[in-house]
């Protein structure tokens, strides 16, 4: 039964915080029914038979505070590792292999057509937000008219270009028909739900609603109840969550820039969880209080080029589709300068000192692990700096009086290189970069920014070069966001290099419209794509890793997998509430 009262844990955290004279946030414990004593006896029997009880609160710490709650406006890991709790998706991933799968979804099942454009989805009976309206196809459909429509500006755009309409056949069915075959479909169709019966039918308030900062529904396993800007997001137990409410009583994200400082938490008990760097892992290593998961990222670290003049910011075509000449940046524009700072890197050594060797080199955008697709023969760049010397030189570029900096026009080789501040995996590297590029002769000004800052300049196009990390890049090699250039949209596209090649946007469209989508067909493209990618240097590709992340195991029932770590979070118990 539900209680009426906080749960012993909480009181004891929240005294303890008011004897200390500095109260920390607490998750308010749903209401409860008449019969709480009663319940509380049976579940200290439980606690005492080592079986799940309800009460704790898991604290866990981000690096950066989110921006927007709101799935189909938000970029950032920070902000959808908060509000993937909250929005519903018509489909799950197997924690374990990506496959997509109906488990933990709105769909029951999928089928579809023998062309391969139209998918039919059976939704979920039952289902209700937290407020008690239905969840059904109107959100579905609600949501990705809102991603097309010209009021919405947002990143996921991509998802519904090849959508030809939507139906919604009853309440609990829905049609989708794609314009043409798209391998990659079921990707463009996760987004998370909008609850439609609170924004306007004609999305004049989607970008301006309060509801983007303060929820008031949901139909995951937590609902929203507060957030204080740059300290912390507090979410509470779900009890109509459809899967089963969650033993715990709710769930804080502290923003802790520092890692440092995540760690200590983690350490102290502070938090329950937490990211680790390579560095830390000595700290936690033989830990009897402390578990690690250790699993491939599906993603990668690199420094963004921006090949366009970031005073003048500008989209890739225009509105009939056709490419716009882009201003270009008056020193990455060229393609010498940018071999020569692949060249100028020892990756090596970022791979052992930086990551600690926990990471490996990559020469392009698909990663070993989507072997049918990934390339092989293609060979990262090699550290070599009197080559990357001479490819200078050939560009122009010469230190004519002997300061250490090189000179063209009359034009210092001077760059600014952003990342966020408190991830010091990223400050090393641009320590070491900012190093490595001044030894040929550029002027780097390496800047650790607000994470916030950095999402506003990386897609307002207001930048040089960035260190910057995709992940969740899933099973499929398709990653046309970052490369075409109807995606180079300032303020709101991935491709924020603004990188042009009418190339590489006719072998992205062919490598999802393969009919029958075999990966015996598709891969030639993928690998093709892999070579342009390598050779025009639009990205310096530096790693792909291992992801290490420490939790407290007074919790238990945690099962991450590779591509989720919270996909049964709503089964985790705090055993430290046994009597």
């Amino acid at each position: 039964m539900k209680r009426r009262w906080l749960s012993f844990a909480l009181l004891v955290t929240l005294m303890t915080a008011l004897v200390a004279g500095c109260v920390q946030p607490v998750p308010i414990a749903p209401p409860a029914e008449s019969g709480a004593e009663a319940g509380d006896s049976e579940q200290a029997a439980a606690a005492a038979a080592g079986e799940a009880v309800q009460g704790g609160v898991w604290t866990r710490a981000s690096s950066a505070d989110a921006s927007i709650l709101n799935p189909i406006l938000w970029s950032d890991s920070a902000s959808s590792g908060v509000g993937g709790f909250f929005f519903p998706g018509l489909l799950g991933v197997d924690p374990q292999t990506g496959a997509y799968v109906p488990d933990g979804s709105m769909s029951e099942s999928w089928q579809v057509s023998e062309d391969g454009l139209t998918w039919t989805f059976k939704l979920r009976e039952g289902i209700t937000w937290s407020d008690g309206d239905p969840v059904d196809a109107a959100d579905f459909k609600y949501t990705y008219d809102a991603v097309a429509s010209d009021l919405v500006e947002t990143p996921r755009k991509s998802n519904v270009e090849q959508i030809e309409r939507i139906e919604v056949i009853d309440p609990l069915t829905i049609q989708v028909t794609l314009k043409e075959v798209k391998c990659d479909a079921l990707g463009d169709l996760g987004l998370g739900w909008l609850p439609s019966h609170l924004y306007a039918a004609d999305f004049s308030d989607v970008m301006t609603s309060p509801l983007n900062e303060a929820p008031t529904a949901s139909a995951g396993q937590f609902v929203f109840q507060s957030w204080t800007r740059d300290d912390n997001i507090i979410v509470t137990r779900n009890d109509s969550y459809w899967e089963g409410a969650p033993y715990m009583d709710g769930m804080i994200t502290r923003v802790v820039p520092d890692s440092g400082a995540r760690l200590a938490q983690l350490l102290s008990g502070e938090i329950d969880v937490t990211g680790l760097e390579p560095t830390q892992l000595t700290s936690v290593e033989g830990n009897p209080d402390i578990t690690v998961y250790s699993a491939n990222d599906d993603g990668y670290d690199y420094i963004g080029l921006n090949l366009a003049n970031p005073e003048n910011p500008q989209p890739g075509v225009d509105e009939n589709g056709e490419l716009i000449a882009q201003d270009p940046h008056p020193i990455l524009s060229d393609l010498n300068v940018r071999k020569a700072i692949a060249h100028a890197l020892d990756y090596e050594t970022i791979i052992n000192n930086v990551y600690l060797g926990r990471g490996y080199q990559i020469a392009s955008n698909v990663l070993p692990a989507v072997e049918w697709a990934h390339d092989p023969a293609i060979q990262p760049y090699a550290y070599d700096q009197a080559l990357a010397q001479q490819l200078l030189e050939e560009a122009g570029w010469v230190d004519s009086n002997g300061d250490g900096v090189r000179e063209k026009d009359g034009n210092d080789l001077s760059l600014v290189l952003i990342t966020n501040a408190g991830n010091k995996v990223r400050e090393d590297l641009g320590a070491l970069v900012q190093d490595q590029l001044g030894q040929i002769g550029f002027k780097i000004d390496f800047q650790a920014i607000d994470f916030g800052t950095l999402v506003e300049r990386l897609l307002g196009q207001t930048y040089d070069m960035v260190i910057i990390g995709w992940t969740g890049l899933g099973s499929d090699p398709n990653d046309d966001a970052f490369w075409r250039s109807d995606f180079d949209t300032p303020e709101s596209g991935f491709n924020f290099v603004s990188y042009q090649n009418p190339k590489i946007d006719e072998l992205l469209k062919a490598g999802v419209s393969v009919p029958g989508c075999s990966t015996d067909v598709r891969a030639p493209f993928y690998k093709e794509i892999q070579q342009i990618i390598h050779d025009d240097v639009p990205y310096v590709f530096i790693s792909g890793g291992v992801g290490d992340t420490g939790y407290r195991n007074r919790w238990a029932g945690i099962e991450p997998g590779q591509w989720s770590f919270y996909w049964n979070v709503h089964q985790w118990y705090d055993t430290a509430l046994a009597p």
